[in-house]
């Protein structure tokens, strides 16, 4: 008898340490879903995101047309003609948006490295701190490709200071609710900066980001959604810069597509895909930007995404299928997609555009899609998907 309550109460103890084992696991695997700042979601159509920049107001028509998306970044320059600086520009932009639209999620675009120019704190932090730029052993200041715009030294306690008070300061408003953050992989990929300031103090310079984006999360995680240009097949990645998403509540992608480091366009997408597919699965916010016009060959550096403009007359439906496509055999819950011909809405071909393939019903997906060599399908309630990136063809079957 004495044995067989012994044994019971085993049995007890076992199962209530696997009940406990489950729902630590739960919580890793759903540590998303508790983030009371996650964007709107829905399968019932496309799930679009929004990423663009103005210089001058928005008007009606325009914020209207955003108030739509459950997902906008405000790149550099928004409204910094007509309200003196970025910081303001994109304030006032967000507040307009959230007057029609309270649950669009909207996020500040701040490079973490690059001194691009419009924001009114950045330039009276260097009329006080010139020294916070970066400058090579010769006392030359490191530049862009475009020989103009500089860099902060993010190996210095002053600058990464600087830009943690500024990102605090930009969120704290209510219209506001996370930061893009970009150039990530220019400070991770070492040739970069080895180019311009040398080995030692690409070092540096990395080890200065990596700290920041600790306190970054530290500060901001917990009530602001973190957004990083950060998931990208390269070499010097281990995990095609998955190994970084710690910091972050997703990842924005680009240079998404084209072949580069010796594969081919095929073996270079479907890495793509699969770290897509693993990022999603986990729970993570991904933002593909994917352009409707052709890679240009600066873009093949696979650091920044150059491509041809469209024009309004073009017809991309072809090409438009084949993105959703793309998208669509990776998309999970809190997965956006945006097809675009370039951020600014002064020159875009598609700017206050929509698609047909955006308002036809979607439905949940029955499941992963399955792969068979470079080709994939998947299902959802309303549409099969079937594509073929050796070929570059795609069809969508809407039922």
């Amino acid at each position: 008898m004495k044995h067989l309550l012994v044994k019971g109460l085993i049995i007890v103890v076992l199962f209530f340490s696997a009940c406990k084992s489950q729902e630590k696991v739960a919580e890793h695997v759903n540590t998303n879903e508790s983030h009371a700042m996650l964007p709107d979601f829905s399968w019932d159509t496309m799930p679009l995101y929004m990423h663009l920049r103005k210089a001058t107001a928005f008007t009606n028509e325009e914020i209207n047309y955003l108030a739509k998306f459950p997902l906008i970044t405000f790149e550099k320059t928004t409204g910094s003609k007509t309200y003196g600086s970025t910081e303001e520009g994109t304030i006032q932009a967000a507040k307009s948006v959230k007057a029609i639209n309270p649950n669009t999620k909207i996020l500040y675009y701040k490079n973490v490295v690059i001194n691009w120019g419009g924001y009114k704190e950045d330039d009276a932090f260097l009329k006080k701190n010139p020294e916070a730029l970066l400058f090579n052993n010769r006392g030359d200041k490191a530049l862009m490709p475009n020989k103009k715009t500089g860099f902060f030294d993010l190996s210095k306690d002053k600058v990464r200071s600087h830009w943690l008070n500024h990102v605090n300061k930009i969120t704290s408003s209510p219209y506001i609710d996370g930061v893009f953050l970009d150039a990530n992989i220019k400070v991770l990929v070492p040739g970069f900066f080895n180019s311009r300031v040398g080995k030692e103090k690409q070092k540096e310079i990395e080890s200065g980001y990596l700290t920041m984006m600790e306190e970054l999360n530290t500060q901001l995680g917990k009530d602001n959604i973190l957004l990083a240009n950060i998931l990208r097949v390269r070499p010097e990645f281990k995990d095609v810069g998955r190994e970084y998403l710690r910091f972050f509540d997703g990842t924005y992608l680009e240079g998404f597509e084209h072949e580069n480091f010796g594969m081919t366009y095929e073996d270079y997408l479907a890495k793509g895909i699969d770290a897509f597919q693993k990022t999603a699965r986990e729970g993570k916010i991904v933002a593909m930007s994917i352009g409707l016009g052709k890679a240009l060959d600066n873009a093949k550096v696979g650091i920044d995404d150059a491509r041809k403009k469209i024009n309004k007359d073009d017809n991309i439906n072809e090409r438009l299928n084949y993105l959703l496509a793309i998208f669509l055999v990776c998309a999970e819950e809190y997965s956006y997609v945006y097809p675009h011909d370039g951020y600014n809405s002064l020159t875009s071909a598609t700017w206050l555009k929509t698609f047909s393939q955006y308002e036809k019903n979607l439905g949940a997906p029955k499941g992963y899609a399955i792969r068979d060599g470079y080709i994939y399908t998947r299902s959802f309630e309303h549409l099969d998907v079937w594509l073929d990136i050796e070929n570059q063809t795609a069809q969508l079957n809407w039922k």
